[in-house]
C-alpha cells in the first residue's frame, strides 16, 4: 500500500484501488470541471508575480464515473470542488459550500463544492489572492485551512486527487493530519514538491527564529 504523508506523480484511480474501503475520513478534491480552466471564471493577472504553467488538454478532461465510485469507497466523508457539474455522478447533497471570490460580480463569480455532510450551505469569502500562481485553477491555502477547521480533526487521514498546485497539502501539513496526494501532470507535481518543501523549510526557519 501506498505510504501516507506523501505525494505521488501517478493515477489517481490508480492509487485509490491501493486502499481499503473507508480508510480515509476525508476527501478534498478538485478534479478538472471539462469546461475550461476554471468553470468560465479565471482571471489572471499579468505583472503581479502571478506564474501558471501552461494549460495541459486533460484539464478539460472530466473524471469517470468509476473515479467517483472508487472515491466514495475509500473515504468516508467528501469535498468535490465543482461537484455542480458532476450532479449525474453523485448522490443528492445536503451540504454544498460556496466559495465567494470577492470579485464584485454574482453568484457565478464564485465556485460550487458538492459535499456528503448533512448541514446547511456554508460558504467561505476570503478575498482570492494568490502568490506565485502555478495551476489555472488553484486555490488559497486560506480555503483549504477554513475546510479543515470546519470539517476535519487533526487526527484524520485525508485524500486529495488532484494536488495541482500543492496548497491542499499545505493546509495539511500544517493541520497536522495524515494525509495523501495525487498528480498526474508531471509539470504541476514538480511544481507542487517545489512548493511544498519551500514552505516547510520556512516552517523551520521561523521556529529557529
Amino acid at each position: 500500500m501506498l505510504k501516507l504523508n506523501s505525494l505521488y506523480n501517478m493515477d489517481c484511480l490508480e492509487g485509490m484501488q491501493e486502499f481499503p474501503d473507508k480508510f480515509f475520513d476525508l476527501a478534498i478534491v478538485d478534479p478538472p470541471y471539462g469546461i475550461g480552466e476554471s468553470g468560465g471564471q479565471f482571471r489572471g493577472r499579468k505583472g503581479q508575480g502571478h506564474r501558471v504553467l501552461p494549460k495541459k488538454e486533460r484539464d478539460n478532461e472530466t473524471p469517470k464515473r468509476e473515479y467517483f465510485s472508487e472515491l466514495l469507497r475509500i473515504s468516508k466523508n467528501q469535498i468535490i470542488w465543482g461537484g455542480n457539474y458532476f450532479t449525474d455522478k453523485l448522490p443528492v447533497s445536503r451540504c454544498w459550500i460556496y466559495w465567494d471570490k470577492l470579485m464584485g460580480g454574482d453568484f457565478s463569480d464564485g465556485e460550487l463544492a458538492w459535499t456528503s455532510f448533512d448541514a446547511v450551505l456554508r460558504k467561505f469569502t476570503k478575498c482570492n489572492k494568490y502568490h506565485g500562481k502555478i495551476h489555472p485553477t488553484q486555490k488559497p491555502v486560506q480555503l483549504y485551512k477554513w475546510l479543515l477547521r470546519n470539517y476535519a480533526t487533526s487526527d484524520m487521514k485525508i485524500i486529495d486527487t488532484h494536488v495541482g498546485s500543492g496548497g491542499s497539502i499545505i493546509a495539511f501539513e500544517d493541520f497536522g493530519c495524515e494525509w495523501i496526494g495525487f498528480e498526474i501532470d508531471k509539470d504541476y507535481y514538480e511544481a507542487a514538491t517545489k512548493r511544498i518543501e519551500q514552505h516547510k523549510s520556512q516552517f523551520v526557519l521561523d521556529l529557529k527564529q
